[in-house]
């Protein structure tokens, strides 16, 4: 079966069309709270805030303190500690599973 060169552009172009509407679509905004400047700085550098939404309903304090580990030390995100500390306080207080 040979697929023809115009198929398979209007097949790219529907597969691309979600991602660039979200792309162009408004930024993601997190919850406002203490230690907010402090996440938006170091995390949105290497990705997406809606990560924190995504990740929320599974992640409680020692989850998120996890992540943020991860985020350092397997990642090489470079956040100083005390840096860490906040992020971790704000993602337990503003998007932490009871």
């Amino acid at each position: 079966m040979r697929i023809s060169r115009k198929f398979l552009l209007m097949a790219g172009t529907l597969v691309a069309l979600p991602f660039a509407a979200r792309a162009n679509g408004p930024e993601f905004q997190l919850t406002p709270g203490a230690n907010l400047d402090v996440v938006e700085e170091n995390c949105a550098a290497c990705h997406s805030l809606d990560y924190v939404a995504m990740n929320s309903p599974f992640l409680d304090e020692k989850g998120w303190r996890t992540e943020v580990t991860k985020m350092v030390n397997a990642f090489g995100a470079p956040i100083d500690a005390g840096d860490q500390e906040k992020i971790v306080e704000y993602l337990s207080t503003n998007y932490g599973r009871k």
